[in-house]
């Protein structure tokens, strides 16, 4: 390593103002500062620093996401092959997930960095690094079935209006992720609704009884409407039709264990939210009626149900559009979870509620945390 940072130090001056290179110096500072932390100083005030960065912030969010795509890819492959009641391998199963999810990762990627270097480049500063987290996000909340312009578009859109309208990284008001999937779900809902969730092939004949349906589509029916066979276990450990990166609860919660345990994730957030999404569960089974018959899902299906652990785990906890202070981060988490399952309950239309819930309270994060801060001034001034 010492020699390739020798080597880098010794052509930076042709990246730098007055050097042959000067106008690649955005995509060189990139990569450099990729592999290394960058050496950069302050001028102005007293800072602590230590090795961290947002760089290897957001490459630990990344390594946190892994199980979940690593099982959304297996998952991939097991619903297409079972779809048409054909014997497959583990690898089989990856291998196919692979072909299908890899395209999808890289023009997520390629697009949404191609604005970022885009803005760095008429700004004159380094790479926001904060679409390294956002570009894989993308894919994992996405139908394997969903065309790659789509990708393309949902990743400029997020650049542009999510992020860069705002100032950048650091200044996003929403989840830029979440936003990329509820313009796609708005502007095109035949894509991202229905029966989409499974890799078809024209050329082969479905088993009988198969049906591409969600759990989601399923719980808008009531109890009795779900699949026979131990569907509990099935929802937690992912071998069901859904996102790609949204099926396994226990993929998820493994990225969240690594998250608490490097700090980079808030666990009160992750806690609240799955704490709101079960109260709420228990008092709609104490209002349970015939006229919604998702009242009468036990409590903890909502937890495992759909995107909420995924949401839950990495999207709620984005430290930019999420609440700041320790008591708004409960009120917050509590509020999101709480809300996701009033949607599903009373508003059918929008099953998928946990997206529709963390995006409205990354509107109210700053009001919370300002109400929170208001009480502890003025619980200071009683007590002086």
């Amino acid at each position: 390593m010492k020699a390739l940072k020798n080597l880098i130090n010794s052509i930076d001056p042709h990246f730098q103002k007055g050097g042959k290179f000067e106008k690649a110096w955005v995509l060189y500072d990139g990569f450099k500062t990729f592999l290394f932390v960058p050496d950069h100083t302050t001028h102005d005030g007293v800072h602590v620093r230590d090795s961290i960065d947002l760089k290897r912030t957001m490459f630990t969010v990344i390594i946190a996401m892994m199980p979940a795509l690593l099982f959304g890819m297996w998952n991939v492959g097991y619903q297409h092959y079972s779809a048409y009641g054909e014997e497959s391998t583990l690898i089989q199963n990856f291998l196919f997930g692979l072909e299908k999810v890899l395209p999808i990762i890289i023009v997520s990627y390629g697009a949404g960095l191609a604005v970022e270097f885009l803005f760095a480049g008429m700004k004159g500063h380094s790479i926001n690094e904060g679409y390294l987290v956002t570009g894989m996000l993308i894919p994992l909340i996405m139908p394997v079935t969903v065309p790659l312009w789509m990708v393309a578009l949902a990743s400029i859109f997020t650049v542009v209006i999510g992020k860069e309208v705002f100032g950048g990284t650091g200044m996003n008001i929403m989840n830029p992720a979440l936003l990329a999937r509820a313009f796609l779900f708005f502007a095109f809902p035949a894509y991202m609704s229905g029966e989409i969730w499974v890799a078809m092939d024209d050329s082969k004949t479905l088993v009988d009884g198969f049906s591409g349906a969600t759990s989601l589509v399923y719980f808008d029916e009531g109890l009795a409407a779900f699949p026979e066979g131990n569907q509990v276990s099935d929802m937690f450990f992912g071998t069901i039709v859904g996102s790609i990166g949204e099926t396994s609860t226990l993929a998820i919660l493994l990225g969240a264990a690594y998250l608490v345990f490097t700090g980079v994730g808030s666990w009160r957030i992750m806690f609240s939210v799955f704490a709101g999404g079960y109260i709420m569960g228990l008092l709609m089974n104490v209002l349970a009626g015939s006229a919604f018959p998702g009242m009468e899902v036990p409590a903890f299906y909502h937890l495992i149900m759909g995107g909420f652990a995924f949401g839950a785990v990495f999207m709620a906890t984005d430290p930019v559009s999420a609440a700041q202070t320790n008591m708004g981060k409960w009120i917050y988490g509590f509020g999101i979870g709480a809300f996701a399952v009033i949607l599903r309950v009373f508003n059918p239309a929008y099953p998928e509620a946990i997206m529709l819930s963390i995006l409205f309270f990354n509107v109210f994060a700053p009001l919370i945390d300002h109400l929170v801060i208001q009480r502890h001034i003025k619980t200071r001034l009683q007590r002086a």
